[in-house]
């Protein structure tokens, strides 16, 4: 009886000693979104579906919105890894700092916003933005410069063909188009199909179809971090690429019933049917490799609206070795 009980009790110590160890081993990584958005369906799904536990990471989602703030909690050591926009990298790198921003893994390749109307526009054209007011996205934030790069590419200049407005934040455009006289504005999902819904406006355009591959969203790390945490940025990377198979290989409404905690208040058929939109226009990278091609086709559109403050070869920003290497794996 002694010895059962010796057994019982020395097995409970170990496996209370194996939870600890199991506890102490998974590492921390502070994760600073730009913004919160279907946008980002894969990184959601790596945090919904264990991706990042299964490698020993335990990843603490926090929500900056604005890519200004969430570079100030990157370079501050607010966050450890921040998911924005890659032109923030290049900002960063023109004010000399003394530890940049390096982008390691693409979440995103397309613009994901959409041009919308306040009247129907069944006939769209996009001669017909002239003379109009369009209510644009912050300037030198990667939405404001695709679409003015898509309005050149369509022959219109977007600071004297139309009345470009670029004063209202963010989070409060949507609400400003409805409130006010313009009559276009550029949004996200699922906002864009929420407006058609309630016929407060009328998807004509997708800036994303319009302007190709480009490195829209990516995460990145300060240089020192990386030098000193390569084996968690490689885990992480290997948790993002079984996230991006995931959604490449899942119908629209099984992402939207696995995303839809991010997404409290917005029901399944809509989540499903903004998914379905992203994935039609190839929106979601399915792999987290960010090309050369796809980083100078951001330097042109930068430069063409008149955004760019140097030109940084693709060596110095991006270090694409994570990436590559969880594709061997």
């Amino acid at each position: 009886m002694k010895k059962i009980l010796f057994f019982l009790f020395f097995s409970s110590i170990l496996l209370i000693l194996t939870s600890c160890n199991n506890t102490n081993s998974k590492k921390t990584i502070q994760l600073a979104e730009v913004t919160r958005s279907i946008f980002y369906a894969p990184q959601y799904v790596a945090l919904e579906k264990g991706f990042f536990e299964d490698e020993g990471l335990d990843v603490e989602l926090q929500t900056t919105w604005g890519g200004d703030k969430t570079m100030t909690s990157l370079l501050s050591d607010g966050a450890d890894i921040a998911l924005v926009g890659a032109e923030t990298s290049i900002y960063v790198y023109a004010q000399d700092s003394k530890d940049i921003a390096i982008n390691f893994a693409q979440l995103t390749q397309t613009d994901g916003t959409f041009l919308v109307a306040k009247e129907e526009k069944p006939d769209f054209d996009w001669n017909d933005l002239k003379g109009t007011t369009f209510l644009g996205q912050r300037k030198g934030g990667m939405p404001q410069m695709v679409g003015e790069y898509v309005l050149k590419q369509n022959e219109i200049d977007p600071h004297e063909d139309l009345d470009l407005q670029q004063n209202i934040e963010f989070a409060n455009i949507p609400s400003a188009f409805v409130s006010s006289d313009a009559e276009y504005v550029q949004l996200f999902e699922p906002t864009a199909s929420m407006f058609e819904k309630e016929g407060k406006g009328h998807i004509v355009a997708s800036f994303g179809e319009e302007s190709g591959t480009v490195p829209y969203t990516v995460y990145m790390a300060k240089q020192t971090y990386m030098d000193e945490h390569k084996a968690e940025l490689e885990k992480f990377t290997k948790a993002v690429y079984r996230a991006q198979q995931w959604v490449s290989e899942h119908s629209a409404e099984e992402i939207a019933k696995t995303i839809q905690p991010y997404f409290e208040d917005t029901d399944v058929a809509m989540l499903t049917s903004s998914i379905e939109r992203y994935k039609n226009q190839g929106s979601f990278a399915t792999d987290p490799v960010l090309k050369e091609d796809a980083w100078n086709n951001l330097k042109n559109i930068m430069e063409a609206a008149g955004e760019l403050p140097e030109d940084v070869a693709y060596e110095d920003l991006v270090n694409p070795t994570f990436a590559k290497d969880v594709l061997q794996d």
